[in-house]
């Protein structure tokens, strides 16, 4: 009988899902004959809808409870929620806890297991007792840990283009045939955080890579339109591949970026989608931690406000700062 294991991501956004691809897989290969289930603080369902085409093979765990986690009533729920769910498991091999916060892990430990694995309040809530590690990226940190947890070697897989639908990739040459093209990823969807490097400094950007001969391409939703027209204004001929095709997906998105020289980007779910291509990204932070939530790769460069001058503000970091870094 294969083992089922669960690994709950109390972020509930697109790029905290996208963020573990290099877990999960890693996990997969590891734990062969496993199953396994996510569930994060949404309830979200991406796996089976805006990821699907990246062909990762896990199963959305889907509980009933909004927020899962961060209600304090959940801890008399969650239980009978999963039973609920008839899914014929009568308890989790092992529940891998993605997060730190000490009321989400008690609510998420009333889900019947074998084994627990989590960091929170210094690893008090794991099965075994090992001298783990405090390690900031959460996949190098989990995969580390579950090695001293099962006292076993773990190597880790990366996401491979390989395993993206061919139509992407067909449609990414399509939209960018050339050479030279640097990307820019400007928006984020965290309306707490101010993230955003200001956009007069990205459209200054791509006019002085224009200038040196290379081909700026802009990642921006669609539904931007404010951001959009105020870059078009500046640059007449702006490139927003996504927008001229109906595959518009964070799918394309990573095709897209695998056409690309480089990238330059804010901290945001983009950042993730580019990660996969595994091209040389630059990485803008200010209020946020690169050491938590940046790519884990090594062709990457993290220009963070915090490190440069002391400030969580990141527009702060300069137009010069980055192009040093381009060329």
């Amino acid at each position: 009988m294969s083992k089922k294991i669960l690994i709950y991501n109390s972020g509930g956004g697109l790029g905290d899902a996208i963020q573990l691809f290099p877990l999960i897989l890693t996990l997969q290969n590891h734990f062969a004959s496993s199953e396994f289930y996510y569930q994060d603080s949404l309830g979200a369902k991406y796996f089976s809808n805006e990821l699907k085409d990246y062909n990762i093979k896990i199963n959305n765990l889907n509980l009933d409870l909004k927020h899962f986690g961060f209600r304090w009533w959940h801890f008399f729920k969650a239980k009978n929620e999963f039973l609920k769910l008839g899914l014929n498991i009568n308890k989790f091999d092992l529940i891998i806890d993605i997060q730190s916060k000490i009321r989400n892990t008690l609510i998420l430990k009333r889900l019947p297991n074998s084994d627990f694995y989590s960091s929170t309040f210094n690893y008090f809530f794991c099965s075994y007792k090992k001298k783990y590690s405090n390690c900031e990226n959460i996949n190098q940190r989990t995969i580390l840990n579950l090695e001293k947890f099962y006292d076993t070697k773990i190597n880790k897989i990366n996401y491979s283009l390989k395993q993206l639908n061919e139509e992407y990739i067909k449609e990414a040459i399509k939209l960018l045939p050339d050479k030279n093209y640097i990307g820019l990823s400007i928006t984020h969807g965290n309306p707490f955080r101010k993230k955003h490097w200001p956009i007069n400094k990205f459209i200054e950007l791509a006019m002085k890579l224009e200038n040196k001969g290379k081909k700026p391409i802009f990642f921006v939703e669609k539904s931007n339109t404010e951001i959009i027209n105020k870059i078009k204004s500046a640059i007449p001929n702006a490139n927003f591949p996504e927008h001229r095709s109906e595959l518009a997906s964070p799918s394309l998105v990573t095709a897209l970026t695998s056409r690309l020289e480089k990238a330059i980007s804010i901290d945001n779910g983009i950042m993730h989608m580019m990660s996969l291509a595994e091209i040389p990204m630059i990485l803008l932070f200010g209020p946020t931690k690169p050491e938590k939530f940046a790519p884990d790769q090594d062709n990457i460069k993290i220009l963070d406000s915090k490190k440069l001058y002391n400030s969580n503000d990141i527009s702060k970091i300069t137009l010069d700062d980055v192009l040093k870094n381009i060329f």
